[in-house]
């Protein structure tokens, strides 16, 4: 009997050890086998003959999956991150703002901005340092026209 009481415990503290995995890191899809250790594991402890003896038990394993992946797909919904499509062209990145993080000489794509998490080749009709705040003005090819963003 310690050994069926040692299997149950192993089972709800491996359902805990996916949920809690869950928690720390979503996206890992951890949620619907976590449920079916959890539950798995409270029926063995507490109605071993339904889960062992009966086609009940598979039954409630079952609906544990299913209520568990129609509570996994909005739980990832929320905690997905949601952002924009990556800009693949220059002239898509007007308006956006940005920093410099190679200086710019006027009349020469030399200097480097990033914006968002690229980073592109930068002109401008005036110099500008590093670390200043840019806005893009207009964009061809691989590089943009950018000004500073004063105050």
């Amino acid at each position: 009997m310690a050994i069926d009481v040692a299997l149950g415990i192993v089972l709800v503290v491996g359902g805990i050890v996916l949920f809690a995995l869950e928690l720390v890191h979503p996206g890992v899809l951890l949620l619907i086998p976590g449920s079916i250790l959890l539950v798995a594991g409270f029926l063995y402890l507490l109605l071993p003959n339904v889960l062992l003896d009966g086609p009940y038990g598979i039954l409630v394993l079952l609906l544990a999956a299913v209520i568990a992946t129609v509570v996994e797909i909005p739980y990832y919904r929320y905690v997905a991150p949601t952002h924009r499509p990556l800009s693949t062209t220059s002239s898509g990145l007007i308006g956006e703002v940005g920093i410099v993080i190679a200086p710019i000489v006027p009349n020469n794509i030399t200097g480097k901005v990033q914006l968002r998490s690229e980073v592109w080749s930068a002109r401008s009709d005036r110099p500008i340092p590093n670390g200043v705040r840019v806005r893009v003005i207009h964009g061809e090819g691989v590089s943009v026209t950018v000004q500073p963003i004063e105050g």
